[in-house]
């Protein structure tokens, strides 16, 4: 499959397992990752990195905004601008794209949306991780006949992640 989605609860280990095939398969490999901000153990809000090692902040709760998503204000622009610029350069420049997540915070952008059409649609492998509950375009997503979803939960990591090995092994023939 060209599009290999993980789903699941949060806190099952979506990017853990997402970073754990990148390192191990050692792919070309563009995109970002979220993962949340902490202060003194609490946290705080979620931030973008980039494969590169660029940073941004998707959320905070310190941040004011109209886009909201329970207690955290999302930052269009850094989603915009780190996670939107990491896949264009992945859809220019690499063979896998990984987009961790797709989410309700990122799919307040219109921008993130038409990026996430252009790579489905593009040549570049996806790998990503999209978020559990649907909505008309994540489920049109999962539908996708080129599009593989895998639902993660604690008790079959390891089981998901040998799936995913073999259908990247799979395309490297």
């Amino acid at each position: 499959m060209k599009n290999i989605l993980v789903t699941g609860r949060p806190g099952v280990g979506k990017t853990t397992l997402i970073k754990k095939v990148i390192k191990d398969f050692e792919l070309d490999a563009g995109g970002f990752y979220t993962q949340e901000a902490r202060k003194g153990g609490i946290r705080q809000g979620f931030e973008i990195v980039t494969l590169s090692g660029k940073r941004g902040t998707l959320a905070s709760v310190n941040f004011n905004s109209p886009y909201r998503v329970g207690k955290y204000g999302v930052n269009l622009r850094d989603l915009e601008e780190v996670a939107g610029g990491a896949i264009e350069e992945a859809l220019e420049k690499n063979s896998f794209l990984v987009i961790d997540e797709i989410g309700k915070m990122e799919l307040f952008s219109e921008k993130f949306i038409f990026l996430l059409k252009k790579a489905l649609e593009s040549s570049v492998k996806l790998l990503g991780v999209i978020k559990l509950k649907d909505n008309q375009l994540t489920s049109e997503i999962k539908n996708r006949p080129d599009t593989v979803v895998y639902t993660l939960d604690r008790a079959n990591f390891h089981l998901v992640e040998e799936k995913i090995k073999r259908d990247l092994g799979d395309q490297e023939k």
